[in-house]
């Protein structure tokens, strides 16, 4: 298994751990295994003040699949952002009222003229469902259609935990781009746009799951 990311609560309060934990690890396998052909993961909260005896470096991997699924070091800046449903979680009536552009000039929205023609476009791009790696938040679809997940132990529907993801953002929707690096970001620099390296599944995400009842049952992970 491979270290994929580490999260301390102090800097992502959306995290509710268990207990006494402060810290969220995710270590995943760096090989697509069957059925699903996704990396299985694994979760360990713990508390940072009873961890005395820390590796210097991660173990290396005796081998694996190819590079997008070892995360380079890279630190973590945590932003909040506000996104909206993807536009395959709302009703026909709030898609067809995305989708006319008079709504959005009557609601007063500084909206490039541009997106005159799509302004659902608009909304998919730069509003719905921030692109990158994220606690929480509202889950992407399209290699499928909504689903409900739910708990393997108890029944219970799970909630997003962390989405990881082959890239933070790219030329189509670069209002995602961290406010801190919009001055210094090369937007034709494929590593500014993703700084750990990660490609999961041919450039999708993996959505992990987990039961709002207890964090000792078991997670669910989906790819999209």
């Amino acid at each position: 298994m491979l270290p994929v990311t580490q999260l301390y609560v102090r800097d992502v309060p959306l995290l509710r751990p268990p207990g006494q934990a402060d810290v969220l690890q995710v270590l995943w396998c760096p090989f697509e295994h069957e059925p699903d052909y996704k990396p299985p993961t694994v979760l360990f909260w713990r508390s940072a003040a009873e961890v005395t005896d820390v590796l210097a470096e991660p173990p290396e991997p005796i081998e694996e699949e190819y590079d997008g699924y070892r995360p380079q070091p890279c630190a973590l800046a945590p932003e909040q952002v506000t996104e909206y449903p993807h536009h395959m979680d709302l009703s026909k009536e709030l898609r067809q009222q995305l989708g006319d552009w008079d709504n959005w000039r009557a609601a007063g929205v500084a909206v490039d003229d541009s997106w005159g023609r799509h302004p659902d476009a608009y909304y998919g791009s730069e509003l719905s469902v921030a692109p990158g790696w994220k606690v929480g938040g509202w889950p992407r679809w399209g290699l499928t259609d909504p689903m409900a997940r739910f708990c393997t132990a108890c029944g219970a529907q799970t909630v997003p935990l962390l989405t990881i993801a082959s890239s933070e953002w790219d030329r189509s929707n670069t209002g995602w781009v961290p406010y801190e690096d919009r001055d210094t970001t090369s937007l034709d620099d494929p590593d500014a746009a993703n700084p750990p390296k990660v490609e999961v599944s041919r450039s999708n995400r993996l959505q992990l799951y987990v039961c709002p009842q207890s964090p000792d049952h078991p997670h669910t992970s989906l790819i999209q």
